[in-house]
């Protein structure tokens, strides 16, 4: 799999969603290149559980870093049906390549319209951009 930054849809709290038309209605999330580096030094992450159910913008986990705790909220409603949980205790991935082996969790998505309503890259730069 090689996820590129322009291929995902975003949310206002920088996760990220890819899920090609391909995959069967299920969506790959994690959180942005951009999200990472505000966090810098990572020292702990929380994962959901496979089997748990999300709604859209609900709390599926956190980022912990030497500053601050960082919630993540899904970017769509449906199942977990995979979570990396490898990352867990390889966090510098998440710095290293947070689109591809930085992946946190697979959801089957129960209403794919939702990716309609999230941010395309361009929309996401701009809105980063404006962080300063």
């Amino acid at each position: 799999m090689s996820i590129q930054p322009e291929q995902l849809k975003y949310c206002d709290s920088h996760e990220w969603v890819y899920a090609p038309t391909d995959a069967g209605g299920v969506a790959t999330v994690g959180i942005s290149a951009f999200a990472v580096a505000e966090l810098n030094d990572l020292v702990f992450m929380a994962l959901p559980s496979v089997g748990q159910k999300l709604a859209a913008g609900q709390e599926f986990g956190e980022v912990e870093s030497v500053k601050a705790v960082s919630p993540m909220y899904s970017p769509v409603s449906g199942e977990v049906i995979e979570v990396n949980s490898g990352l867990v205790d390889r966090l510098e991935q998440l710095n290293a390549d947070p689109y591809d082996q930085g992946w946190m969790m697979k959801i089957k998505m129960s209403d794919p319209s939702e990716l309609a309503k999230l941010m395309d890259y361009q929309t996401y730069q701009k809105m980063i951009s404006q962080h300063g």
